[in-house]
């Protein structure tokens, strides 16, 4: 439940109409959630079905347990 309240920030620099320069992947979004939040994810667990390649919002997934799976807000700024 604590983590649906949380949102990560990964900065990635953007070009035109908000497209990233490479992407966001399961593994750098789990190296931030452990750096920012101090919670330890397998990049596994983070249930992504293609690399974010935009900036914006949105949720990700993330399998805790076999039954259990909540979302966290992960933030894409512009560097």
């Amino acid at each position: 439940d604590k983590m649906k309240e949380m949102n990560i920030e990964i900065y990635s620099k953007a070009g035109e109409g908000g497209r990233l320069f490479g992407s966001i992947t399961a593994k750098e979004i789990a190296e931030q959630l452990k750096k920012q939040k101090g919670i330890t994810v397998d990049k596994r667990k983070v249930l992504l079905n293609e690399p974010i390649r935009v900036l914006g919002s949105r949720f990700v997934e993330i399998k805790i347990h076999q039954k259990v799976v909540t979302k966290i807000r992960v933030d894409i700024k512009e560097k």
